[in-house]
């Protein structure tokens, strides 16, 4: 295919292309993945800096990047959604409500991890 023709180096410089534009995409367009990028380099650095194991470090990190993946995938879903055409159709409402389901879920798993490790080592 014309648009896989590219191997190497010039592909991997394509994708990082591809991957700042969708990153620059989502900032400028999905307030939601302003306000979670916001928190997690507020949170980011506490993650860090907090007196916890390495493990513990990086399960809160994970937690702040799991939340950023599932809401930049969301916004996949619903701007290929919404390419399709603005009609009301029963599969497309299904499709958005199923992507922010999983961005509650990302949500609740990265609350559970903070509270979790604060809790542990700090409140008991």
């Amino acid at each position: 295919s014309e648009l896989k023709g590219n191997t190497g180096l010039l592909r991997l410089m394509n994708a990082t292309k591809y991957s700042a534009q969708g990153f620059r995409g989502a900032w400028q367009t999905e307030e939601a993945f302003r306000q979670e990028a916001i928190l997690a380099c507020a949170m980011l650095p506490i993650a860090v800096l907090l007196p916890v194991t390495i493990i513990e470090k990086l399960l809160l990190i994970l937690g702040l990047f799991i939340v950023l993946i599932v809401e930049i995938l969301n916004s996949a879903i619903e701007a290929v959604v919404d390419r399709f055409g603005g009609e009301i159709h029963p599969l497309s409402g299904k499709a958005k409500d199923l992507g922010s389901a999983a961005v509650l879920l990302a949500l609740t798993i990265c609350a559970i991890i903070w509270c979790t490790i604060l809790v542990s080592n700090f409140l008991s």
